[in-house]
């Protein structure tokens, strides 16, 4: 039988572990083998979607867990999830967007215009003052941005993007969800207009009247319908 001792002995021991496991490279992987691409939105609780410890209570160590504006594909997301799937044993990945998000909120070619008008350069950035070679093309602020037309549409194409780069290995679970802000219940994402008709999916909910900057090339847009 063990005695207290042993018990705290072990503890003291996975705790090391845990606290150094970056130490250790694929062997020191987090709880779950998990990394989490979610949007920033405060309304967003990754442990209550997700039924795991991510956020709270503070170090739950079940993910990694990468935020931005809209839980989208950016350079950097693609930086973060290459690194914790080739370097420290992660092999799933779980995006979560949501209803309500602020990116559906304004056209992207107005706040460029509203930052023109802050004397704001956009054509001409430097985006990682650690990385200057790190450049948009000229006219790419826009699309550089991210707002979304869509949240349900964004969520299918950000699945087909992680699942077709070169820099995430075969082999890696790829899968995407919708946290719905209204009712706090997680589904897939959907086409289906009486499966979003409780929430604000779409920025012409917002009062958003043009189409947002082309993001995506045709053919993944295509790709990502046939996905719903």
């Amino acid at each position: 039988m063990a005695t207290l001792k042993d018990e705290i002995e072990n503890r003291v021991k996975e705790y090391d572990y845990w606290a150094r496991r970056r130490r250790y490279g694929a062997d020191g992987h987090n709880n779950r083998r998990l990394w989490v691409l979610a949007c920033m939105d405060e309304r967003l609780p990754i442990d209550e979607a997700l039924g795991i410890h991510v956020d709270s209570p503070a170090g739950g160590g079940d993910a990694h867990c990468f935020r931005n504006a809209g839980g989208i594909v950016t350079d950097d997301a693609i930086r973060s999830a290459m690194l914790t799937c080739n370097f420290f044993g992660t092999n799933e990945i779980v995006i979560v967007q949501h209803t309500q998000c602020g990116m559906l909120s304004a056209n992207a070619k107005d706040l460029e215009a509203a930052l023109k008008g802050r004397g704001v350069d956009t054509d001409n950035l430097t985006l990682d003052p650690s990385l200057p070679e790190l450049k948009l093309d000229k006219g790419a602020f826009a699309k550089w941005i991210g707002m979304m037309d869509d949240v349900d549409q964004a969520c299918m194409r950000t699945i087909e993007a992680f699942k077709n780069h070169p820099l995430i290995p075969k082999g890696i679970t790829v899968s995407g969800w919708i946290w719905e802000v209204e009712t706090r219940r997680l589904r897939a994402p959907t086409m289906d207009a009486e499966k979003r008709a409780r929430t604000d999916v779409t920025s012409t909910q917002f009062g958003v009247k043009a189409k947002q900057p082309a993001r995506w090339s045709a053919a993944r847009a295509e790709t990502a319908h046939a996905h719903v």
